[in-house]
């Protein structure tokens, strides 16, 4: 939903062997879980079409407000929430299904009730990596955040190849570091070299992915002493991954930034330059203003003394 639903870093199994703790295994059960899913999915594309055109309404200055979209999407979402609802009656032992449901009604906001079906799902299934990564990140929202380090930590160890988990307890970590110095008795510094570990190890898992590359190309701008050759590389990785030129010109803005911060003035100038898109536009002029100020920094000034 506008300002509410981003990228998912929940996540829901669907692949491989139904849990060893479903006790309703009937075929008809899965079929119908399985369609189920479907019906989530051909939701979740509506919504996103219509978030995608008010999107491009607004650019023409026309769209929806936010609230009357949300009401629009939540609308659309009522009848599978009560299909949901009906199908956990029916199996109330079905792990996936409170996992999906679970997802669903964290989309929607509804944390709390994302949270209950999740250690439900821990409950019947306490070797889930997926219930493990879902609830660390609830914890990451409303605390205990050593609760929300633990849990992502036991889900990396429950399946270690899953690129989201490392990604979803970087972004944990990096967010809530101040709480992260105290747990591990780390300083700032090395909470942030953590983080850069964690996304380093998403992005080795997912080399594909342009926001785990993202996340893990900005970290560099906390690390000090600034690793500008790192972090240039780092970027330039992210450049080729890029899916549309409004993501390849944002790419190209932390290029000069990188370039200007490495004291590389002209060659961040000429970075600008190749930025047209609009949406930019405030970014851009920022940039230039600041590699002016860098390039050419106003004198010290002795202000006179006081008379005796």
């Amino acid at each position: 939903m506008p300002g509410a639903l981003g990228a998912s870093t929940n996540s829901v199994p669907t692949n491989g062997p139904p849990s060893a703790v479903i006790v309703e295994t009937n075929s008809a059960a899965e079929r119908e879980y399985e369609n189920l899913l479907d019906a989530d999915d051909a939701a979740q594309a509506e919504a996103d079409k219509w978030i995608r055109e008010n999107n491009e309404f607004r650019a023409n200055g026309a769209g929806v407000p936010d609230a009357d979209l949300n009401r629009r999407i939540r609308d659309r979402f009522e009848s599978v929430r009560k299909a949901y609802e009906d199908f956990i009656r029916r199996f109330p032992n079905h792990v996936r299904a409170r996992i999906a449901y679970g997802s669903l009604l964290g989309d929607l906001q509804d944390e709390a009730g994302a949270q209950r079906q999740w250690e439900k799902a821990l409950e019947l299934d306490p070797k889930n990596p997926a219930v493990y990564n879902n609830l660390a990140g609830a914890y990451s929202e409303s605390g205990p955040a050593q609760k929300a380090f633990d849990y992502f930590s036991k889900a990396i160890e429950l399946n270690p190849s899953e690129g989201l988990y490392y990604h979803n307890f970087g972004n944990s970590m990096f967010v809530l570091r101040k709480q992260a110095m105290e747990y591990y008795h780390l300083t700032e510094q090395q909470v942030f070299a953590k983080t850069l570990l964690l996304y380093s190890n998403a992005v080795r898992l997912a080399p594909d992915n342009f926001p785990f590359a993202s996340d893990l190309a900005q970290t560099y701008y906390a690390i000090q002493p600034f690793r500008a050759d790192d972090a240039l590389k780092c970027w330039t990785n992210v450049l080729k991954l890029a899916h549309d030129d409004l993501e390849r010109e944002g790419v190209l803005l932390h290029l000069a930034r990188v370039k200007m911060l490495d004291g590389k003035f002209a060659e961040a100038r000429a970075q600008l330059n190749s930025v047209s898109n609009e949406n930019y536009r405030v970014l851009k002029a920022n940039l230039f203003r600041n590699i002016e100020l860098r390039e050419h920094p106003a004198p010290a000034t002795n202000s006179p003394a006081r008379p005796s």
